[in-house]
């Protein structure tokens, strides 16, 4: 069976990942990727197959196969790096228009019987007024923290 992406390093890209191995300075991740890549070189002083790669360095035959495409398609920072999400696992509960809201919620007089606003107190206002279906309150800490919440710590008015 012929492999679909060869790798052929140039002496400076072996030069580099070398060094980087030696080092040892670098993320885990990072040296193991270095390292098949200098096993699976075809050009290089040992040829390894995906299989004797994948056991050598305790990982899937699929990452080294993944590594090599990355490679030829991508070049050596992308075989390098682990792959980046195209997008977040979730949704942020709080976009631009509903931290608006929260900023404004929380720079308003707060509620009979309180002194000032609340994680909590925000937190449960911002469902009550169907702001966000829910949000919890270090939720409403980070949006506010995020924005420099010491800035809306008096009420306005």
């Amino acid at each position: 069976m012929t492999k679909k992406y060869i790798v052929r390093l140039t002496a400076e890209e072996r030069a580099l990942l070398t060094e980087l191995v030696n080092k040892g300075q670098a993320a885990a991740y990072k040296i193991k990727h270095a390292n098949v890549l200098l096993k699976v070189d075809a050009d290089g002083p040992n040829n390894w197959s995906d299989a004797q790669a994948a056991e050598a360095f305790s990982c899937a035959p699929r990452t080294v196969f993944t590594l090599r495409q990355r490679f030829v398609e991508q070049g050596l920072g992308a075989a390098l790096e682990r792959k980046q999400r195209e997008r977040p696992p979730r949704a942020p509960i709080l976009d631009g228009e509903k931290e608006a809201r929260l900023i404004q919620l929380a720079s308003s007089e707060p509620p009979p019987g309180h002194a000032r606003w609340t994680l909590r107190l925000l937190a449960a206002e911002l469902v009550a007024l169907k702001v966000v279906d829910a949000i919890s309150a270090p939720t409403v800490m980070r949006a506010l923290k995020k924005i420099g919440g010491n800035r809306i710590s008096e009420p306005a008015g």
